[in-house]
């Protein structure tokens, strides 16, 4: 992505604060999407052309003890919807503080299957994808912390959502010792009124342009019997520098007395410089559990970055 332009952090600071002696920098980047989509007749509302554009600040710089900050901020649709600040300690790992960032815990696992646009449950009208998303554990002003040691990484997140002494806190491990593997295991609770208890366990593989990846994730909830588990399966493949494609499915078990929902769904992106074209194509059988709802999704996607 290239830049639009940097800015001078001190040049800003140097006008709140004059004891600022801090040098570091402030990137600023891009991007803009039109897109098209086609849904169930009984889903589509209004024009099937839609446009968003996003603006992502980035900084950071040097303290004096050898640590490091970074900052990044996502403005969307003239409204700011993502903040991240981090402290790298060096060998003592890093933590940081994200606003739905999608950085800690098992939130930055929440999928790992490859795919060139978007995920097969992706814009379904379904709960599946809560299950696959961990049931909306919350990444509102989430605290995390990272490190690795060899080839076993660690990534642990907590948020005190405040109401009812509701909380989350989650944890992911991985292993990457074997070339081109990474192995994975999850597990949290979020605690309330009532407490759900949070599991996954990944595998990926990468061998040149080919990526395959299957993932199981599985929520148990303390006040009702309808646990809930999730099979995930796919496959991409880097065709050249440019073009990518992919393939994968979903498997829900919502519980008892309910059908097994299927998610499947294709999606190829092109590249050319900054400009970008994606499609994509879902569809989902046995929606929400009940055998006779299906539902479809496909979309064409036109971005830019700058």
């Amino acid at each position: 992505m290239n830049k639009l332009t940097k800015l001078g952090l001190t040049a800003v600071a140097g006008s709140l604060v004059a004891s600022s002696a801090y040098a570091g920098a402030l990137d600023v980047s891009g991007s803009a999407k039109f897109t098209y989509k086609s849904q169930d007749e009984d889903e589509v509302t209004g024009n099937s052309f839609s446009m968003n554009q996003k603006i992502y600040f980035s900084g950071g710089g040097e303290l004096d003890n050898g640590m490091s900050v970074s900052y990044g901020h996502t403005m969307a649709t003239n409204a700011f919807s993502s903040q991240v600040v981090a402290l790298d300690m060096g060998d003592a790992g890093t933590l940081g503080m994200s606003n739905s960032g999608a950085v800690g815990g098992m939130i930055a696992y929440q999928s790992v299957i490859p795919h060139s646009g978007e995920q097969v449950w992706d814009d379904m009208n379904s709960n599946d994808n809560g299950i696959t998303s961990f049931n909306n554990v919350s990444d509102t002003n989430l605290i995390y912390y990272t490190n690795s040691v060899g080839d076993i990484g660690l990534n642990l997140a907590y948020n005190n959502r405040g109401k009812n002494g509701s909380s989350d806190h989650h944890g992911v491990a991985t292993y990457s010792g074997v070339d081109g593997l990474t192995l994975g295991a999850g597990m949290g609770t979020m605690s309330g009124n009532t407490d759900t208890d949070l599991t996954t366990l990944f595998a990926k593989y990468t061998m040149g342009s080919i990526t395959a990846a299957f993932q199981r994730t599985e929520l148990d909830h303390s006040n009702t019997a309808s646990d809930e588990e999730s099979d995930s399966i796919g496959l991409g493949f880097a065709v050249n520098e440019n073009l990518s494609v992919s393939v994968g499915r979903t498997e829900v078990d919502l519980g008892p007395g309910k059908t097994d929902e299927e998610s499947t769904g294709v999606s190829a992106s092109y590249t050319m410089g900054s400009m970008s074209i994606t499609a994509i194509s879902n569809s989902q059988d046995d929606v929400g559990g009940t055998g006779a709802a299906k539902d479809s999704y496909k979309e064409v996607t036109i971005g830019f970055a700058f």
